[in-house]
């Protein structure tokens, strides 16, 4: 179900009244709705009265928010109103956009985020993102996502977040659409990137043009590679007969297939099959002709 709903559809769909039962800050607390479900409800004023109440105006309801972890709801409290709604809009977005439902913490979580962001923003101090290069083209629709996200938020707040940010907020689309919902892994997907990126350069001495379609391609392969490797689950479709010819004919390319095969193994105990060596083959041949 998703995390952030339409204004005033927790009593509606129900067809009865919401019962507040608990303030988190004057225009947010939690409820039930009409079948009992909890429900995190935004709305001017909305905790500002004696607990427990029935909420019978649904007109008072700006934002519901459902199936949420109770860890996270608290940090409502000390998050501005005009940041939390910025969030539940890019959280909508994100789900129109992405096809898919997010994990529905996400509205509170970025919410979170962004409010740090405002205050370092107003501190002066400013983050590095090392990993933008890898997150614009291993997941493109999450950092175009990111840069609309600015553009939310500055109409929310009247504050321009800093373009690094973008990043920061695509990071977190990607991690809402894991059922994990682990950042780490996220994260350990984009270091291991740009160690192959390294490894490539490296042994074929060229540099990569990130900006390319066929590096794009190539990301969007070891993306999906990594996924297969975490999860122990390779490609089996008997085309290994191709492998000694391409060993043949582009020896180069040969070793540093096996170099990053080697990386996988020593750093990370995964082991390629010769399936997958012949495929990291044939797109590190692809990325390396725009190299040249």
């Amino acid at each position: 179900m998703s995390g952030a709903r339409v204004t005033g559809l927790a009593g509606e769909e129900s067809g009865s009244d919401v019962r507040i039962i608990k303030k988190i800050n004057n225009n947010a607390a939690l409820g039930l709705d009409g079948s009992g479900t909890e429900v995190v409800v935004l709305g001017k004023g909305i905790g500002f009265a004696d607990m427990p109440y029935e909420l019978t105006d649904y007109s008072k309801i700006q934002r519901t928010f459902y199936d949420m972890d109770p860890r996270y709801v608290q940090m409502a409290a000390g998050i501005p109103d005009a940041v939390l709604e910025a969030s539940a809009d890019i959280a909508e977005l994100a789900e129109m956009e992405l096809e898919c439902e997010l994990n529905p913490n996400l509205p509170f979580t970025l919410a979170d985020h962004l409010n740090f962001a405002q205050e370092r923003l107003r501190s002066g101090t400013v983050l590095s993102t090392p990993l933008s290069y890898d997150v614009r083209h291993l997941y493109p629709k999450e950092a175009a996502l990111g840069r609309r996200a600015l553009d939310i938020m500055e109409a929310y707040t009247g504050t321009r977040l800093p373009d690094c940010e973008a990043v920061s907020v695509a990071l977190h689309l990607i991690n809402a659409e894991n059922e994990s919902g682990d950042i780490h892994s996220t994260m350990l997907a984009l270091k291991i990137t740009e160690d192959v990126d390294a490894i490539i350069e490296k042994e074929l001495h060229i540099r990569l043009d990130k900006d390319s379609f066929q590096y794009s391609r190539f990301a969007m392969h070891l993306r999906y590679l990594i996924q297969r490797l975490m999860s122990g689950r390779q490609v089996e479709d008997q085309a290994v007969g191709l492998l000694g010819q391409m060993r043949r004919e582009y020896p180069q390319i040969y070793v540093c297939a096996k170099a990053v095969v080697e990386y996988f193994a020593s750093a990370w105990s995964w082991q390629c099959n010769d399936e997958e060596l012949l495929y990291l083959m044939l797109h590190i041949y692809r990325v390396q002709q725009k190299g040249d």
